[in-house]
């Protein structure tokens, strides 16, 4: 109770001085773009009345704009939201969201196909501009995965190991490039296996503290000055999910072995492998509270090991969510295993807000810190806003506490997981 009293209050001042909600609610546009030239709305869409109401509701509610009477799904659904947010890692940051979700086809169990771009610019002077895109199809036949990232990232590392404290941070800086484009067919009922190209480059990698001269030999050892990952990926993926944005049902089991060589650009020859489950449950039956299970296992296979900067790290999953309670990067190694549930809880019966509990943790193993075997335990609260009802797209804000006194708030556009 102590906690979460002190997480109120420091909750309470940090909307007074930024006013979160009020932003991202006014100064929001909203758009949903019109279904294309001879395309038909989905007749069998429930009312939008039905569905409750989100943040374009309540534009319209408030300066009194007119509201289409239109009562279909347009084929396509587009979220801008301009707005503010806030992370351990890159303090507040100003954001664009651009969220498009859309269907290739009216049959019934035809898949949600999502393209989510937020470039952004943090009071850390860092630049993050990420494109991904999940395709299906026409009757799901084809699943097709496209993830790119560019990022100039003054950020703090952890965990050298040796007889530099683990709890010390170091910053750093770099620019990075991710490219990840993947495609997968149907081989069963939700069930898919495909390949796909995986490129990583990290450049200008530059230390930006004075430092000892020992601690300054062993960081630049660890660090050198670029990184290159390049090779292929075999994937296999079972996904009942109807709606990938915001899960309300379903079992996603994502398993990727990439194979990294240098005869395709990169540094040297290593392996990993993902193991990526989650299972959602509404509780109780019926309701639209929802019980979410997460499981997340990034493990490099063989006996040479990624460069640091692509080692398994709190927080570097392809979402930036694993963790929440730590900074980014906080720890480490050289294989990750993590775990997290979530509960989702209506909070109004117009469907405009969600609270959510959640709990996770994890350890590393092989890594640079020995302290990092151990069990490592975050936990919190948070709030869900409604920014567009038909996509199901929330704006989440939530606060987590993590051991030695680490905590902090985590923004995304779209679930955690």
């Amino acid at each position: 109770m102590v906690a979460f009293k002190k997480m109120y209050n420091q909750l309470k001042n940090m909307l007074r001085k930024k006013i979160f909600f009020i932003l991202l609610c006014f100064a929001c546009n909203i758009a949903t773009a019109q279904t294309g030239t001879g395309e038909k709305d989905n007749k069998e869409t429930n009312p939008p009345d039905s569905l409750g109401i989100d943040a374009k509701d309540i534009w319209h509610s408030v300066f009194k704009k007119h509201k289409s009477q239109s009562t279909a799904l347009k084929k396509f659904q587009t979220v801008v939201i301009p707005g503010i947010g806030y992370s351990l890692q890159t303090g507040w940051a100003g954001a664009v969201g651009i969220s498009s979700t859309f269907s290739n086809s009216n049959l019934p169990g035809q898949k949600a196909s999502n393209i989510l771009a937020v470039p952004t610019y943090t009071q850390k002077s860092q630049t993050i501009i990420p494109i991904t895109a999940n395709i299906w199809s026409k009757n799901n036949k084809y699943n097709f995965i496209t993830d790119f990232r560019f990022v100039t990232y003054p950020s703090s590392i952890y965990g050298l190991g040796g007889r530099v404290d683990p709890t010390i941070g170091f910053n750093i800086n770099y620019h990075s490039i991710k490219f990840h484009q993947s495609v997968q067919k149907e081989f069963a009922k939700n069930f898919y296996i495909g390949v796909g190209y995986y490129y990583d480059q990290y450049w200008d990698i530059t230390v930006l503290d004075s430092l000892k001269r020992n601690i300054a030999v062993r960081l630049a050892n660890k660090l050198g000055t670029n990184e290159t990952a390049s090779g292929l990926a075999v994937k296999a993926l079972y996904d009942s999910r109807l709606n990938q944005v915001n899960p309300q049902q379903g079992i996603y089991a994502n398993v990727v072995f990439r194979k990294n060589l240098t005869v395709l650009g990169s540094d040297a020859n290593w392996n990993s492998l993902l193991i990526d489950t989650r299972v959602y449950l509404p509780f109780p039956a019926g309701s639209k509270n929802i019980l979410a299970f997460w499981n997340y296992d990034l493990l490099t296979i063989g006996n040479n090991k990624p460069p640091y900067l692509m080692l398994p790290s709190t927080g570097w999953d392809d979402y930036y969510n694993t963790g929440r309670g730590y900074v980014q990067g906080r720890f480490r190694g050289k294989n990750m295993y993590y775990a997290e549930t979530e509960y989702r809880v209506r909070l109004t019966p117009n469907d405009l807000l969600h609270g959510v509990a959640f709990f996770n943790v994890e350890s590393f193993s092989g890594d640079l810190s020995k302290s990092y075997k151990s069990l490592l335990p975050g936990y919190g609260l948070g709030l869900r806003f409604k920014l567009n009802k038909f996509s199901n797209t929330n704006m989440c804000l939530d606060y987590g506490f993590g051991k030695n006194g680490s905590r902090g708030f985590f923004v995304n556009l779209g679930e955690v997981f």
